[in-house]
């Protein structure tokens, strides 16, 4: 590292410290900064070690092993600073400290003072700000005795429950949760795939946009960036669409143009630059699903859903793209996109994250910025999208978090308060020796609604207020969310230890999340699926017209699936089985590739009414 640092890296690193100006109101890290100007003003020179006159700031950069490296002693046995080792430790500190922002950059966007990420506005609202997120004024009123509760009501069920069981084992791993039972599969869903491919055959993927977009009007979403537009907005619908299916297959404009629909490679690329962003095709998702939330027949489809799956999924990408990354579980090079789906196949959100990015950030982001109808109530993710502060600040949000742990057998319930030692023997073998300080939470209660209000209004990023909440930060507002978080995942623990159906809930919802992540595969074919640009607006451009792709294939399938459904020979075949498995996310009458051939006047013969749109909705 040394080596490395002297010979390359430093140089950058050297240039950046002449111009950026640091600061930070936690006396802790101040020993940092003070290195830093240490570190400027002998950036030029060509000394071993620091003068005998320099003390240079003691820091937690230079403790443990790196201690050994940076204090030496020279020739007359004199312990002297070594100065290229210590420069490598204070960057080192640098980096951690500006993690969790307890270290900040002035005139910087995310790596801002964390002050200004909070809402300028609060104290003079704060009855407006605590009434939104639905929390009491009183912090006494905040902690109620649900954790107690639900430690009762695992502690009386443990008899009742053969799947589970809590006792001491080695390794620490004392609940063993048996894996759930099979359910019955459905018989009648592959015939109903049969009879619509018998009466629509085989539906090539740009005629499922075209028929999304023309029923829904989606396209309105694009808007002029330009003055003047000089197009018909026939013409304009036509070629929106194309360029959504070249960047939703990954095929990209070029091979879309050389389809049969009469617009060039130029034309293409000019509507690409003045109406297609990722903010519009966004845009155009989140009326497509609004859309099939409306159209949707109760009777098919059941009553909507107020819960939500996130999970991600990793795309490869090109080794020269700057922000390719590689991901150690993935086992490759590239980026992740985070999908928000509903529990009938369709998202709600999808944003582009690095593989380093924060999973529950995402989690939270999508949650909270989805832009739809939906009003979510919860969230289903995997182990990477829920942490004890992921709990704390879902929780102050006003949403649930429920999360499908890995290595549940290793996770430990909290003591709701001390000195019940005794209390839930049953449990003891999975209980922490310590309780939950309760006094730290009424302490930073104010403080806490005030980062979650910064998240709710989006004063700052999800991501820039968590990077403030980082297991390296010492700020007091962090060790009380991690309380709550503590306090609100014993609570779902135990609920969902004892609750078999909350353990098939959580599991069906996040096979609905990995279904859409199939499907990602069949249309983002292009370059192997790969994303080749290094443009950071392509890529999000690329992520959110295969969110378009999807969301219409969704769309159709429902008016499929439901004029099926509708004709009385199919009144009373589907089962119970059949209905729970039914998803509009299927692609076996879709035929993703092959020349585009784009025709505006050949519609899909539907019986359903989704409020057919001209096309000149597109103008």
């Amino acid at each position: 590292m040394r080596a490395s640092y002297t010979s390359h890296y430093r140089k950058g690193l050297i240039r950046l410290l002449e111009v950026l100006q640091f600061g930070s109101s936690n006396s802790t890290h101040r020993p940092v900064i003070d290195a830093l100007d240490l570190v400027a003003r002998y950036a030029k020179g060509n000394v071993y070690y620091y003068p005998d006159g320099e003390l240079p700031p003691a820091h937690r950069g230079i403790t443990g092993d790196w201690e050994e490296l940076a204090f030496k002693p020279d020739k007359r046995g004199r312990r002297r600073v070594v100065r290229m080792v210590y420069e490598v430790c204070t960057f080192q500190a640098l980096r951690e400290a500006l993690r969790c922002k307890e270290i900040w950059v002035v005139g910087a966007d995310h790596f801002r003072n964390p002050d200004e990420d909070l809402p300028a506005d609060f104290e003079a609202r704060r009855h407006e700000h605590y009434g939104a997120l639905r929390k009491p004024l009183d912090p006494t009123a905040f902690i109620t005795e649900q954790m107690r509760a639900e430690l009762d009501a695992l502690h009386a069920g443990l008899a009742r429950t053969p799947w589970l069981s809590v006792k001491a084992r080695p390794g620490g791993a004392a609940i063993k949760l048996e894996p759930l039972d099979a359910l019955p599969e459905p018989r009648n869903l592959r015939r109903l795939k049969r009879e619509i491919e018998r009466q629509w055959g085989t539906v090539p993927l740009i005629d499922m946009l075209k028929e999304a977009a023309l029923r829904t009007g989606c396209l309105t979403a694009a808007a002029n960036v330009g003055t003047r537009a000089g197009l018909d907005p026939a013409v304009l619908a036509e070629r929106l669409l194309l360029c959504v299916y070249g960047y939703g297959t990954n095929t990209g404009i070029k091979a879309a143009a050389a389809g049969d629909h009469g617009h060039t490679e130029d034309d293409l690329r000019y509507v690409r630059r003045r109406f297609l962003s990722a903010d519009t095709a966004r845009a155009m998702a989140v009326q497509i699903a609004n859309a099939t939330f409306a159209v949707r027949s109760e009777q098919v489809w059941g009553t909507g859903s107020t819960a939500v799956a996130s999970d991600s999924t990793h795309f490869g990408a090109y080794d020269q793209n700057i922000f390719t990354q590689w991901h150690s579980r993935y086992g490759g090079r590239g980026v992740l996109i985070y999908w928000h789906v509903e529990r009938k196949s369709m998202a709600i959100h999808s944003q582009l994250i690095s593989c380093t990015a924060s999973e529950v950030a995402a989690m939270i982001e999508g949650t909270m910025r989805h832009g739809t109808t939906m009003e979510v109530e919860a969230n289903y993710t995997d182990s990477h999208g829920q942490s004890e502060i992921g709990f704390g600040v879902t929780r102050l949000l006003g949403f649930d978090l429920l999360p499908r742990i890995k290595r549940i057998n290793h996770v430990k319930l909290y003591r709701p308060a001390p000195g019940e030692a005794g209390a839930w023997p049953g449990l003891a073998p999975a209980m922490m020796g310590r309780s939950i300080r309760w006094d730290l939470i009424a302490e930073q209660y104010d403080q806490m609604i005030k980062y979650a209000t910064a998240i709710r209004t989006g004063t700052a990023s999800t991501e820039a207020i968590l990077r403030r909440f980082t297991r390296a930060a010492s700020h007091p507002t962090y060790q009380a969310m991690l309380e709550v978080g503590r306090a609100t995942k014993t609570i779902f623990v135990a609920r969902y230890l004892r609750d078999r159906d909350l353990q098939r809930e959580i599991h069906d919802g996040l096979n609905v999340a990995e279904g859409w992540n199939g499907g990602n595969q069949v249309l983002f074919y292009g370059k192997g699926g790969d994303i080749a640009s290094n443009r950071r607006d392509e890529q999000e451009l690329s992520v959110a017209c295969l969110h378009v792709l999807q969301a219409a294939v969704a769309y159709v399938n429902t008016l499929l699936v439901q004029d099926v459904l509708a004709e009385p020979a199919w009144a009373d075949t589907l089962t119970a089985e059949d209905r729970r498995g039914l998803t509009p996310l299927f692609w076996t009458h879709v035929a993703p590739y092959g020349e585009v051939k784009l025709n505006m006047a050949k519609r899909l013969e539907l019986r359903a009414d989704a409020g057919p749109v001209t096309q000149s909705a597109a103008a």
